[in-house]
């Protein structure tokens, strides 16, 4: 099957928008944005598995954590501008599919594309939640754990509510599973600019893509988990956010350890954030 494509204009448009300096910088200072955010979610948590006063906490916990420092308003504002470009640059990646990730209309660049839809629009939220923050109207509400915990009892209010919260659940679990499967395979190096890389680069860059890609699988799964039994107990206060999954984690056996690892998966996958914002093939040619 040939790509469909755009009406010309459109096309045109779409290809000087993406070609555009101010956009790919745009873009890139979202992956620093998301980078800062994971890091701060990731030393929280790591601090609380060593028992050094930190906390499990969400997204929207570490931009709290930003917004009480020296300086905080100014520092959030940075990163909130970061947030946004990042909501653009996964509009752009489900609408005009600049990666070319896969065969044309494959059920991979479907999916593909669908997740970039659904990425872009969790960090809308995101991004409101640190123009609440900035202003000082409202705070940043409801967690995602809360959030999400709203969404399911509205769905399993609904005729076969409960059929459809489980197979959001096990597409989440599906989401975790297939961060496991790029850890492994460290498929994720096509879309670094590997030739503008020294050999210690791309060696530190795989380290830490995968170690932090599998650290979110994981987060991802245990998510996934509670939908689905949220599911089978029709009871939406199974759901969990992140940091409620990162708290479940810690309750283990071996909770310090598990969670102290995670959380450096997490710092991991924010460094690894940062070098896709200097490193990353935006437009596959």
């Amino acid at each position: 099957m040939t790509r469909p494509d755009l009406p010309t204009p459109i096309k045109q448009s779409a290809q000087q928008t993406l070609h555009h300096p101010g956009f790919e910088k745009l873009a890139r200072l979202g992956y620093t944005a998301k980078g800062v955010v994971y890091f701060i979610v990731g030393l929280l948590a790591a601090q609380a598995a060593i028992g050094a006063g930190g906390r499990t906490t969400d997204t929207n916990g570490a931009l709290q954590e930003i917004v009480v420092q020296p300086f905080g308003k100014l520092l959030l504002s940075l990163v909130a501008i970061g947030i946004v470009g990042y909501v653009l640059w996964r509009f752009v990646q489900a609408i005009f599919d600049p990666e070319h990730a896969g065969r044309p209309n494959s059920a991979k660049r479907i999916v593909n594309r669908i997740g970039y839809l659904l990425s872009a629009i969790a960090y809308s939220g995101l991004a409101l939640t640190a123009l609440k923050l900035i202003l000082g109207t409202g705070g940043a509400g409801k967690t995602g754990g809360g959030a999400s915990e709203d969404w399911t009892k509205l769905v399993l209010a609904q005729p076969l509510g409960q059929w459809l919260v489980g197979l959001a659940g096990a597409i989440v679990v599906g989401v975790g599973v297939s961060h496991f499967y790029q850890a492994y395979t460290a498929k994720f190096q096509r879309h670094f600019k590997l030739d503008q890389m020294r050999s210690s680069e791309r060696k530190w860059a795989k380290r830490v893509g995968q170690f932090g890609t599998a650290a979110r699988g994981i987060v991802f799964c245990v998510i996934g988990l509670f939908v689905i039994i949220a599911a089978w107990q029709s009871d939406a206060t199974e759901v969990k956010g992140l940091g409620e999954a990162l708290a479940v984690l810690a309750q283990q056996p071996y909770g310090a350890w598990i969670l102290g690892i995670v959380a450096l998966g997490l710092i991991a996958y924010s460094i690894y954030s940062l070098i896709e914002a200097r490193y990353r093939r935006l437009i596959q040619d």
